[in-house]
């Protein structure tokens, strides 16, 4: 398993058990929900009961009577909105609204609406029925889990926003180092190199054997050369030229095609075209095209066809490079181009990593696979802004 499926999975995992604790807190709130309104139900019933018991108490029982316990639990009743309603419907009295809102009639008539269309069953009393809502605390108690949500969301966008920023800015230092370091490390050989074929050169001058040999040499030091180059440009900002992309395209089929197997066919554009010009570093360019047609190559078994289209946009050049290879599953276009991953045995998955690197932060430009089906083949797009 690579770590990318891996580090999908643990998304899923923890997005399941960020999904249980809402859960587990939506189940809780509830609970305590259903408990407070059951409460309050009881302290509207009591109240209702208290002020039954002392209207129906007269003058000479007031005098005797103690109704502490009576006025305590009229008064302690200061939460629960109500509305005593006679049985004609017109509303005699409310309670715990506001103080300016307990005498609007209009204002109590919409309450009284919302009480009844909310199915919240009124209490009967003496010639009409208390109707009641829930306590500014229950309702804030119900919402507890949306804020609750929001909240953790939040903190783990935020935290989660932070790490991604500190992981991709230490990855661009590690990119860059190794960058530099590699072209460091190719420069004293290839120094070397050079120093030993123009000794060869001299020695064997007459020898045109041993100049043949000498000159592929000479040409695969050049190419180690430009591939130091490559790697030096990583992490500077490149210079960016005019460059016409149909020359860029000839150029790489040819070096690409007289490395591929005979049974694999090149359909490339040519240079019969009007020049289509893109600003681009043009070894960086070419460092991606060579990455891309690599692969090509790699997924095809020694045949088939690789092609390349060139179309005009309003604001971009794009390049489509197509194959007929293995293809590429739908659920991998995204992970191709992260680091470290690659589907060869001995891969070390930086190249189409290091082409997303080039085309996007040097070039503004935008990389990415438009279509791929399994055993089909596959494309890829580059856009390029246009000069």
């Amino acid at each position: 398993m690579d770590i990318y499926t891996r580090k999908s999975r643990w998304k899923i995992y923890l997005a399941l058990f960020g999904l249980a604790i809402v859960i587990g807190s939506v189940y809780y709130t509830s609970y305590l929900a259903e408990q407070l309104a059951a409460e309050e139900r009881s302290k509207v019933e009591n109240w209702v009961l208290a002020q039954e018991l002392t209207n129906d108490m007269d003058i000479e029982e007031l005098d005797y009577c103690d109704i502490t316990l009576h006025t305590k639990i009229l008064e302690s009743n200061t939460s629960v909105p109500m509305i005593l309603v006679s049985e004609g419907g017109t509303i005699n009295f409310a309670r715990n609204f506001g103080e300016s809102l307990d005498t609007n009639q209009v204002y109590l008539q919409s309450e009284l609406d919302d009480i009844k269309s909310g199915g919240k069953d009124p209490i009967e009393t003496y010639g009409g029925y208390i109707y009641y809502k829930d306590s500014r605390n229950l309702v804030l108690l119900t919402y507890l889990p949306v804020v609750q949500f929001i909240l953790i969301a939040g903190f783990i966008t935020i935290g989660y926003l932070g790490f991604s920023s500190s992981r991709r800015a230490e990855q661009n230092r590690v990119w860059v180092g190794m960058a530099k370091e590699t072209a460091h490390q190719l420069g004293t050989p290839i120094s070397g190199i050079v120093a030993w074929i123009e000794h060869l050169r001299t020695i064997a001058a007459d020898n045109e054997e041993v100049q043949e040999v000498v000159d592929e040499l000479n040409n695969d030091v050049k190419r180690l050369d430009l591939v130091a180059d490559r790697f030096s440009k990583i992490g500077s900002e490149p210079a960016l030229e005019p460059t016409n992309i149909y020359e860029s395209l000839e150029s790489i089929r040819k070096y690409m095609q007289r490395r591929a197997p005979r049974k694999v066919e090149f359909d490339f554009p040519g240079l019969d075209h009007t020049p289509l010009m893109a600003n681009m570093n043009i070894h960086l360019f070419d460092w991606v095209l060579e990455n891309l047609l690599r692969n090509a190559l790699d997924a095809m078994d020694g045949k088939g066809t690789i092609g390349a289209r060139v179309n005009e946009e309003k604001n971009y050049v794009s390049i489509e490079l197509f194959d007929t290879g293995k293809g590429i599953p739908s659920s991998k276009f995204k992970t191709i181009f992260q680091p470290g991953y690659s589907t060869k045995k001995r891969g070390w998955g930086l190249g189409l990593s290091l082409a997303k690197r080039i085309i996007e932060s040097y070039h503004s430009g935008k990389i990415f696979v438009k279509q791929s089906v399994v055993n089909e083949g596959t494309t890829f797009c580059i856009k390029l802004p246009k000069k």
